[in-house]
């Protein structure tokens, strides 16, 4: 258990790197009026906080930064959560207000204003990414080497893909396939159907169906959730910006995982309702470890449509990213919800 006035300085040193990306010193925490604590004692506290493993200390620099543990410790303790300025207030009531007919362009905007808002990276996951399952799959032949696959969803959604069927592959074999998958594939989300085709289903196919291999690889451009569609980015180059981020390589490695759909599906994926707060190492990809995600998933009637986060640098103002989470969470649940009932 941190002291109070540990507590406050730990509270002034976050609020001051999040604002300046500079290491903080003991000197400029003391000139703070609400902490009141000469800078020996602060030094002294500094120390302390260090040995814990809330403060981390640059070699090029006398001053402190927050650690993974220390930004934990603030998000969980002490920031303090005030409301969305009048600005951004006025921003959301006129969006919100326009009359947009089509949920994508909701959802992009989303995920636009909120980029511009915080000048970090927003991901908005639109409705159906994690819910929409398989209810029966079925291929018709339509010539010796054409079929159409025809893919029906728990949300009443039909899909038909035109196939070429493998040379020397009986129909027979296909409806084998097709029982397998029909047994094994049914209420499965849609976004893991090829995790699972290639990864458990294909062992069984071997067993009993001739040609698995060459089938599977018909299917490969049939069983895709369509996720790109599902998933929208704004801000994709904030990272830039930051300065944590002048690494070329590192801000690479972020921008790659950024442009795989599946990757960041499977980031959002077993995402609690509410807000949740990843820091550094909390988070499920290696490429983000130096990064913080906050996600908000919005819900109509109790069920949850989708989710929002902000990626940026764990120097984040993440009572003001809150704070926005929180609200369009909310205004995006209601305006969403018209197209439900």
């Amino acid at each position: 258990m941190l002291t109070e006035r540990q507590r406050q300085i730990l509270s002034a040193i976050v609020d001051d790197y999040i604002r300046s990306a500079e290491p903080v010193g003991s000197r400029s925490i003391s000139k703070r009026g609400n902490v009141g604590f000469s800078p020996a004692t602060i030094r002294n506290e500094m120390s302390d906080l260090e040995e814990m493993g809330y403060l981390e200390q640059p070699h090029t620099s006398a001053g402190r930064i927050p650690s993974h543990k220390g930004y934990r410790y603030y998000v969980d303790h002490l920031v303090k959560f005030g409301s969305v300025s009048n600005d951004e207030v006025d921003l959301l009531k006129l969006f919100f207000a326009e009359k947009i007919n089509e949920m994508e362009q909701v959802i992009q905007q989303v995920a636009i204003i909120l980029s511009n808002l915080t000048n970090y990276t927003s991901i908005v996951l639109g409705p159906e990414v994690f819910n929409t399952t398989l209810k029966h799959l079925q291929i018709v032949p339509l010539t010796e080497r054409t079929a159409v696959a025809i893919i029906v969803t728990n949300t009443g959604q039909v899909e038909n893909k035109t196939v070429t069927i493998p040379e020397g592959v009986q129909m027979s074999e296909i409806e084998k396939m097709v029982n397998i998958l029909n047994s094994r594939l049914m209420n499965v989300p849609l976004y893991q159907f090829k995790a699972k085709l290639f990864n458990e289903i294909s062992q069984e196919l071997s067993k009993y169906v001739s040609g698995y291999k060459e089938l599977i690889s018909m299917l490969d451009g049939v069983l895709e959730s369509d996720e790109e569609d599902r998933v929208f980015l704004g801000g994709t180059t904030n990272m830039l910006i930051q300065p944590e981020f002048k690494d070329v390589e590192k801000v690479k490695t972020i921008l790659d995982m950024l442009s795989e759909t599946h990757t960041l599906v499977k980031l959002f994926a077993d995402t609690p309702n509410g807000i949740q707060v990843r820091i550094g190492e909390e988070n499920r990809h290696e490429a983000i470890n130096d990064c913080s995600l906050i996600t908000a998933t919005y819900s109509v009637d109790g069920h949850a449509l989708g989710t929002i986060g902000i990626l940026g640098p764990t120097r984040m103002d993440y009572a003001k990213v809150i704070n926005l989470l929180d609200r369009f969470s909310k205004e995006l649940a209601v305006i969403l919800g018209r197209w439900y009932k």
